[in-house]
């Protein structure tokens, strides 16, 4: 596959920036260069993408250890010590794996830098390893500042809930998110990228249904080009201080208006909250400069 696919460039050419994604697409590379590898080893997560080949439902989900726990392990190739938590919907997979595609992203906000490494995985003997397809660095924009977190030893996740709608107090929890994370596929693979604004860009508009505004960004159009050709969306929302993560599985769909804006609109088919699902606790956040207002 070349660095965009037709739904990428079905959105390039709407947006009229064909020339400069093509421009930008230079980033993108397959090796994973010391000053990436350098970059991984000190991250306590990471956020990985996958479709489930049981269900076909697609679920982004935290990865988390100790730094180090994702390396490099040669100019192609990341190790992960560990796995997914027991209860988290891409376990089964994951165990299973032996040619899975998956999509990764590695954001550290003590720095506002993002890292994003696709690829194909396989299960180990100490974990997982991605053999890399993809592999570049995104610009800090829209990432929220936090200057440190701990990793408390004593925070047990709790059993997750699952449920085919939102409670009012998960509506109310997307609302005050700043960030979130999104899992889209494509024909030849998977990719996880990050979504952030001032607490109310993401609104749940019904109990199965969620919007965000698609703000102005690398002119890639790599998730967007996905959920053209593919509307299947895993979205991952995590509250920073208490470790509560809310997964959701659905169908998202662009939206492009007249004036040149676009929104994508999700249907829910699954959520799965799981209270206390990490045992990291951030400090409080300093908003991107690049954050628009979002529209109430």
């Amino acid at each position: 596959m070349g660095t965009y696919h037709a739904g990428s460039r079905a959105v390039q050419d709407r947006v009229g920036v064909r020339e400069l994604a093509d421009h930008v697409g230079q980033i993108i590379g397959q090796g994973i260069k010391p000053v990436a590898a350098a970059f991984l080893e000190l991250q306590p997560l990471l956020i990985l993408g996958a479709a489930d080949p049981a269900t076909g439902r697609l679920w982004a989900s935290p990865l988390m250890g100790a730094p180090g726990f994702v390396r490099a392990t040669g100019p192609h190739q990341i190790s992960i010590t560990g796995g997914t938590r027991p209860t988290d919907p891409l376990t089964s997979a994951l165990a299973a794996a032996h040619d899975l595609p998956v999509g990764t992203i590695a954001l550290d906000p003590r720095t506002r830098r993002r890292m994003r490494v696709d690829g194909r995985l396989r299960r180990t003997a100490r974990g997982l390893a991605i053999e890399a397809d993809r592999v570049f660095s995104n610009c800090p924009k829209y990432i929220q500042r936090r200057e440190s977190y701990e990793t408390l030893t004593d925070r047990e996740p709790a059993p997750p809930r699952h449920a085919t709608e939102l409670t009012t107090s998960q509506a109310e929890f997307i609302a005050a998110a700043d960030t979130f994370f999104l899992a889209t596929v494509h024909e030849h693979g998977a990719d996880a990228s990050h979504r952030g604004g001032n607490p109310g860009f993401v609104q749940a508009t019904s109990p199965r249904e969620l919007t965000w505004p698609d703000y102005a960004g690398n002119a890639m159009f790599l998730s967007l080009g996905n959920l053209i050709t593919d509307p299947r969306a895993g979205l991952l929302f995590l509250d920073w201080t208490t470790g509560t993560a809310l997964q959701l599985t659905g169908e998202a769909r662009p939206e492009f208006d007249g004036d040149g804006e676009r929104r994508v609109r999700f249907t829910l088919t699954e959520a799965i909250e799981t209270p206390a699902a990490l045992p990291l606790r951030w400090s409080a956040p300093e908003y991107s400069p690049a954050n628009p207002t979002p529209a109430r």
